[in-house]
């Protein structure tokens, strides 16, 4: 009796000193859910730097890292796309609601992490950007004019290259990415590859909204038929532009 005694006092004296008894694992020994993991840099890392560079840019995909990119972007259209995907592209969806492994929260963190890493209150200098997405109707043959003047000496006359880039014309280009895909890439650019965002494609001349919507609907016109991106972010006034 005498020896169960001391036993019991020294395991409660060792549970109130904070020790653990032989084989209880630590919380450092507890391995999370991956459903609890809130680190934004950890879930960007695991999601979303595959596609799209390891700080947001120097990826296939869009530079979402480009703080301009951050400026006429939305935190909804953000989670939108993160949780639903883009149809027709190779953007997955990624929320659980959706067939993904994310929670709400964990694309919240992600949203957040985006902003407090990447975001730049000033990248505007006091400007105002284009809207993201189209808000009047597109016209084909301006697009064309529109282009000349502010992308060929790139892209070359028609879109299909030159010695400084590839074709902007390819069809398997035109194929993986939406019309808002090429919005967003006409206003914020590929700085990550030297590319000019819309102030600066002609120096001291920047591009109108009509002008970044009407090469838009120039460049879709050019899609092949069938092609599954087809995105509702513009109305085009030519028939020409219609997929």
């Amino acid at each position: 009796m005498r020896a169960r005694l001391v036993l019991i006092v020294a395991a409660s004296a060792c549970l109130l000193a904070g020790c653990n008894l032989p084989g209880k694992p630590t919380p450092a020994d507890i391995v999370p859910r991956p459903t609890d993991v809130l680190d934004p840099v950890v879930l960007y890392k695991q999601n979303c730097a595959g596609c799209h560079g390891a700080d947001g840019k120097l990826g296939p995909a869009p530079p979402i890292g480009d703080p301009l990119y951050l400026a006429i972007v939305s935190d909804d259209t953000l989670r939108s796309t993160i949780s639903k995907g883009r149809a027709g592209t190779p953007m997955s969806a990624f929320a659980q609601s959706e067939g993904g492994m994310l929670t709400g929260k964990q694309v919240d963190a992600i949203v957040q992490g985006m902003r407090q890493h990447w975001g730049k209150p000033d990248v505007l200098q006091g400007g105002t950007a284009p809207p993201y997405a189209a808000k009047a109707p597109a016209n084909v043959s301006q697009g064309a004019t529109a282009f000349a003047t502010f992308c060929a000496s790139c892209h070359g006359a028609e879109g299909k290259g030159s010695s400084k880039v590839g074709s902007i014309v390819d069809p398997y280009y035109l194929s993986l990415i939406t019309d808002q895909g090429l919005r967003t890439i006409v206003i914020i650019g590929r700085p990550d590859f030297d590319a000019p965002d819309w102030r600066n494609n002609v120096p001291g001349h920047p591009m109108s909204d009509q002008d970044i919507t009407d090469v838009v609907a120039w460049l879709a016109a050019k899609r092949p038929a069938g092609a599954f991106p087809a995105s509702p972010v513009a109305t085009f006034s030519s028939p020409g532009a219609q997929r």
